[in-house]
């Protein structure tokens, strides 16, 4: 079974940057598709962001797009989500989120989230706050 191991996060100021890991064992990471969820307090768990397996073609929830971009390593088998522009609304719990059993190779999205992740990293506290 995949293991992910998130890395990253913290505390930053309205317009800095951070950077997440997700580093992925157990699994070739360009043979699942690969997304980025968060949770802020109160909500529910929304999508961010996803690559899909093989070509690695990424999308992006309108909420973050523009200033969020996701990018594969696949030699060190770890996926990033770089964050700029960070906002007070970005303040949430980030989890990553592995497509183990390939039910959503092409990260297609359902309502506001994409479907058929069931694997998690431990997940990450990012928080914007000035």
């Amino acid at each position: 079974q995949p293991q992910l191991v998130q890395s990253g996060g913290g505390l930053v100021q309205p317009g800095e940057s951070l950077r997440l890991s997700c580093a992925v064992s157990g699994s070739t990471l360009e043979e699942h598709a690969i997304a980025w969820f968060r949770r802020a307090p109160g909500k529910e768990r929304e999508g961010v962001s996803c690559i899909t397996s093989g070509e690695g073609v990424t999308s992006y929830f309108d909420a973050v797009k523009g200033r969020f971009t996701l990018s594969r390593d696949n030699a060190k088998n770890t996926v990033y989500l770089h964050m700029n522009s960070l906002k007070p609304d970005d303040t949430a719990v980030y989890y990553c989120a592995i497509d183990e059993f390939d039910l959503n190779p092409t990260c297609q999205v359902s309502i506001n989230t994409y479907y058929g992740f069931g694997l998690y990293g431990q997940g990450a506290q990012v928080t914007v706050s000035s």
